[in-house]
C-alpha cells in the first residue's frame, strides 16, 4: 500500500521585518530539482540587488531529494532553519526561498535562525497544502432499487461519488481511501445482496484542495 504525504499544492509570499531587514519568502510546488533551481533563478533575477537568497527545497514522497543553502550567511543559519520549518510540517514537493534586504544591523546567530524560520512560516500562511493519499477509482453498477442504500453507504463513509449516471441502471464512480476499499466493497455487496455490480481501478493519488477532489498524475 502506498502511503499519503503532503505536499504543496499552491505556492504564495509572505515577509517579514527584523531590526530593518527585509525577509521576503517565496515558495513553490515543484517536482524536481531542475524545477527548484529554475525558481531559484528566478526569485534572484527578481530581487537582483538583495544581499542573500537563501533557500531548501524538498522533493518526493520520501524526501528524495533534499538541498538547501545559506548563500552567504553564517553556516546553518538560514537554510537549515528553512527547512525544519518545512520538515517540522512534513510538507514535500516544495521549493522556498528567503530573499534578505539587509537593514544595516547585525541579527546574530540566534536572530537570524529565527528571522529565517519566520520567514518561512509566514510565507506558508499564503500557501495551499493538500495531503496526497493513494486510492481506487469504483466503479458501481446497479438498478434503482439499490441506489438509496448505496448512497446512505457513502455518504456515512464520507466516501466521493466522482460522476452518477442514471439510464435504465444506475451507474456511480467512486474514489475511496486505498485503505478502506475493501470494507466499502463489503458493505455494497451486503446492501444490494450481491445485485450490485463493482469493479476497482488501479491505485492513483487524489486530494482536497478547499472542499474540491483532485486527482493527480502520479
Amino acid at each position: 500500500m502506498e502511503e499519503a504525504y503532503k505536499i504543496l499544492y499552491r505556492g504564495g509570499s509572505g515577509e517579514i521585518t527584523e531590526k530593518k531587514s527585509r525577509f521576503i519568502a517565496d515558495l513553490k510546488p515543484v517536482s524536481s530539482e531542475e524545477e527548484a533551481l529554475a525558481f531559484i533563478e528566478e526569485i534572484r533575477k527578481k530581487y537582483w540587488d538583495a544581499r542573500h537568497h537563501c533557500y531548501v527545497y524538498r522533493i518526493g514522497e520520501r524526501s528524495q531529494t533534499v538541498r538547501f543553502s545559506d548563500d552567504g550567511e553564517p553556516a546553518q543559519t538560514a537554510g537549515k532553519p528553512m527547512l525544519d520549518v518545512l520538515a517540522g510540517r512534513d510538507i514535500h514537493d516544495v521549493c522556498a526561498v528567503v530573499t534578505r534586504y539587509f537593514g544595516g544591523t547585525l541579527l546574530g546567530t540566534g536572530g537570524l535562525v529565527r528571522a529565517y524560520s519566520q520567514a518561512v512560516q509566514a510565507g506558508l500562511e499564503n500557501c495551499l497544502v493538500v495531503e496526497k493519499r493513494p486510492g481506487v477509482r469504483l466503479s458501481v453498477d446497479t438498478d434503482y432499487n439499490s441506489v438509496g442504500k448505496i448512497q446512505y453507504i457513502a455518504a456515512q463513509t464520507g466516501i466521493t461519488a466522482l460522476e452518477s449516471v442514471y439510464t435504465d441502471r444506475a451507474s456511480f464512480t467512486y474514489m475511496v481511501p486505498e485503505e478502506q476499499a475493501e470494507d466499502f466493497e463489503a458493505q455494497l455487496t451486503e446492501a444490494t445482496a450481491g445485485r450490485a455490480v463493482l469493479h476497482r481501478s488501479e491505485t492513483v493519488y487524489y486530494g482536497l484542495a478547499e472542499g474540491e477532489l483532485i486527482l493527480f498524475e502520479k
